[in-house]
């Protein structure tokens, strides 16, 4: 993220879509909206699109020809449609709250903006589902769920702002993920429209739906197949009882192990998140969570379920974290002390901005038991290309967040950083991970997709692409990258006929 900078001049990471349209084409467009929906619906003046040029990925800022803002699935189809007989790119967008790109325009396009789709349509206290509207935001479906004893389980940082058509987008997680599951494992329909502005349903509110499973593929699918109109996802109960165990240990390398040990002894705790020195100390000061601030790394573990069954898993998670060399060990003993030890971890994101001009989140993925070797190379690198990161970790499930710390307006500072960014993604990939766990691909890591898949992979995506959308115009130019752009990151990224980190063993 950030908060103030434009796209360095040199990038080229757009030079697949960027395509300035003329004066009479972007009256073309705007002319063709305006004629088709609600004067209300369609923005085009410089000062009304320029808040839409970019999403949380600040760096790279593209203001788009309009945006449409539909109050509903009908109008939102005619837009779709307008766009599609001129050949138009559409971006939809929720909160803008993204990490990677995913919702930055293309600047001869327009931005479909789902804001305003935000009812909760039904919520069945019976079945335990909410049916609602992209542009809700994910923390008010478990607020509208509370009074049943219900809730809804992925909680990304961003809850308080993000939509649940971005988490459908992303597939987001969050740090309740290892128990609870990602967005696809607790959605189970998805209604949304095709670029010719028709509507089509994914899943159902049954256990199972007929014809093809495509549920799963629309969920993380970054807004390249459908535009979502409609949502129903799964509500759990909301536990009875939740603890925290809150470890430290003044070796992050031990930390990583313990996270494994943790789930090798059959643990699976509801949360478990480990953040290094870097990231407690600047939490802190804006949280007063509580923190070791001499621990090299703490891990936050939460067990929830029945009051009995809490306090068995707790007794054994500090029997295992005892085991694995915790310096000292702190169990909440009230929901406010709980919720108060989650609350730098939640606001890890924020802090950050409060010490630093601008960072730059990564979200890759390894095998847990490379925790430890990760935070040393991370460590490495930092003092490499002279920029402090702070790390906080889904390590339950191995998904990582290094929060790399720079000033864009210091000269060479962004291109360290997105240099940096770019190790830690191909070592996630080296170590047998993902270049992505929930923050998705967009245009951050679009030249790192072909790191990890292979042309025949790549074929595969567009083929997809290509069945649900032929005219290519749903956000076009993001997460799939095309042969040309992996020949150049190829000709950047080769140094002696290797990659980096390519002799690395494959553990």
């Amino acid at each position: 993220m950030s908060k103030g900078s434009a796209a360095p001049e040199d990038d080229t990471r757009h030079s697949d879509t960027a395509v300035a349209p003329s004066g009479a084409r972007r009256r073309e467009i705007v002319a063709a909206l305006r004629a088709a929906l609600p004067a209300r619906a369609v923005l085009s003046e410089a000062a009304e699109v320029d808040p839409y040029e970019c999403d949380g990925l600040a760096v790279f800022r593209q203001a788009p020809v309009a945006v449409v803002l539909p109050e509903s699935e009908v109008e939102a189809a005619t837009a779709l449609k307008v766009c599609r007989r001129l050949a138009v790119p559409v971006v939809a967008r929720g909160a803008g709250t993204g990490l990677s790109g995913g919702a930055m325009p293309h600047g001869s396009g327009v931005v479909l903006s789902l804001a305003r789709l935000n009812r909760i349509l039904e919520l069945d206290a019976e079945a335990g589902t909410a049916r609602v509207e992209p542009g809700v935001r994910n923390l008010a479906i478990s607020v509208a769920a509370a009074p049943f004893g219900l809730y809804y389980a992925p909680d990304p940082s961003s809850q308080i702002a993000c939509t649940i058509g971005g988490n459908v987008a992303e597939n987001a997680g969050g740090v309740h993920c290892l128990k609870y599951g990602l967005t696809v494992h607790n959605v189970l329909r998805v209604r949304g429209l095709t670029i010719e502005g028709e509507a089509v349903e994914f899943g159902s509110a049954a256990l199972d739906a007929p014809g093809l499973d495509l549920l799963s593929l629309v969920i993380g699918s970054e807004g390249l197949l459908v535009v979502v109109t409609e949502v129903t996802v799964r509500l759990l109960p909301k536990p009875r009882c939740a603890r925290v165990v809150m470890a430290s240990f003044q070796d992050a390398t031990r930390a990583g192990e313990a996270v494994a040990a943790i789930i090798a002894a059959g643990i699976i705790p509801a949360g478990l998140e480990m953040m290094d020195r870097e990231a407690t100390r600047a939490v802190e000061p804006f949280c007063h969570s509580g923190y070791d601030l001499d621990a090299a790394a703490i891990l936050l573990a939460e067990s929830d379920g029945e009051p009995a069954e809490v306090e068995a898993e707790i007794a054994q998670l500090q029997d295992v974290l005892t085991a694995a060399g915790a310096t000292s060990i702190e169990v909440s003993n009230s929901d406010a002390e709980r919720l108060r030890f989650w609350s730098g971890r939640k606001n890890a994101f924020p802090a950050a901005g409060r010490i630093s001009p601008d960072y730059y989140c990564m979200d890759g993925t390894i095998p847990r038991k490379h925790l430890g070797k990760m935070l040393e190379s991370i460590a490495a690198m930092s003092v490499r290309h002279g920029l402090r990161c702070m790390n906080v970790f889904h390590a339950g499930d191995g998904n990582l967040h290094p929060l790399i710390l720079f000033d864009a307006n210091l000269p060479g500072q962004w291109a360290r950083a997105e240099r940096f960014g770019a190790e830690i993604v191909e070592l996630c990939v080296a170590l047998g991970g993902t270049l992505t766990g929930e923050h998705g691909v967009g245009i951050e890591k679009i030249n790192s997709m072909c790191l990890q898949f292979s042309a025949a992979e790549r074929a595969a995506f567009f083929g997809v692409k290509q069945a649900f959308d032929p005219p290519g115009l749903l956000n076009p130019g993001k997460v799939i990258p095309t042969l040309h752009r992996c020949a150049e990151y190829g000709r950047m990224r080769v140094h002696g006929g290797q990659l980096p980190f390519a002799d690395l063993p494959r553990f």
